[in-house]
């Protein structure tokens, strides 16, 4: 169908997408060289012994703390490393191991299926492709790309919360979801800091750039960092004594 001139003249350009403002590639070096200085072997802090474990754990993490999936983890790993024993244990034992952790009815149904797919579709091996991790219940993109990472040594990046704070805190990779950040943090980050960054991100997140409470004058990318105000250290502000009262003279 042809248009009249009138229509040619009124239809608006399409609008180009804005690229991502990042802090640049000299910062982003900085940035991951130190995170590399202060962490230099980074690694999950959840326990696993094979890569089996490694799946049942990050997919039992999801909304739960990596310290709690460990201490229900460790007598359930004890009896059940493989999709075999796991199967044999059945769903009301797995239930009973992981009761601790949130949505532990449906994370024990996902632990069982997931186990009897891998011994149906994959030889009892844990795939080592992200389209094959995700077709696991229970295993989403972030699951899968801590296993590529954890496992395989693959240079993926899990955003979970503390990766998205500390991304868009910084202004390293900003993003509205986490899947945006994800493909920030793929384009910014250089290549020798790839393997390493999701843990030293996730740590970092965890550990000094807390939620609440950022430990700033703590922090080894300070200085790049966009977050204001920094958070200044209680031990000088307490220091300083209590502030003067304001005078009621005018």
């Amino acid at each position: 169908m042809t248009e009249s001139p009138h229509e040619k003249s009124s239809r608006k350009p399409a609008k180009k997408k804005r690229a991502t403002r990042t802090l640049g590639p000299e910062k982003t070096e900085k940035i991951f060289a130190a995170l590399a200085h202060d962490r230099p072997d980074p690694k999950t802090e959840l326990e696993y012994s094979n890569p089996f474990t490694l799946v049942v754990a990050v997919a039992l993490s999801a909304q739960a703390t990596d310290v709690g999936v460990n201490k229900a983890t460790r007598k359930l790993f004890k009896i059940a490393d493989t999709p075999e024993k796991m199967l044999a244990l059945g769903e009301e034992r797995v239930a009973d191991h992981i009761k601790t952790i949130g949505l532990w009815r449906n994370k024990a149904k996902n632990v069982i299926a997931l186990s009897q797919k891998l011994l149906d579709d994959f030889g009892g091996e844990v795939p080592r492709t992200r389209e094959a991790l995700t077709t696991l219940p229970g295993v989403g993109r972030k699951t899968a790309n801590v296993v590529m990472n954890e496992v395989f040594g693959e240079p993926t990046i899990a955003v979970d919360t503390h990766i998205f704070r500390v991304s868009n805190r910084t202004g390293l990779a900003p993003g509205k979801t986490p899947d945006e950040v994800e493909a920030v943090l793929e384009r910014v980050t250089p290549e020798k800091w790839k393997k390493g960054a999701h843990h030293w991100l996730i740590l970092h997140g965890r550990y000094v750039c807390k939620a609440r409470t950022p430990e700033c004058w703590r922090c080894v990318i300070a200085e790049w960092c966009k977050f204001a105000p920094k958070t200044p250290d209680p031990a000088t502000v307490s220091s300083l004594g209590p502030k003067a009262p304001k005078s009621k003279n005018k």
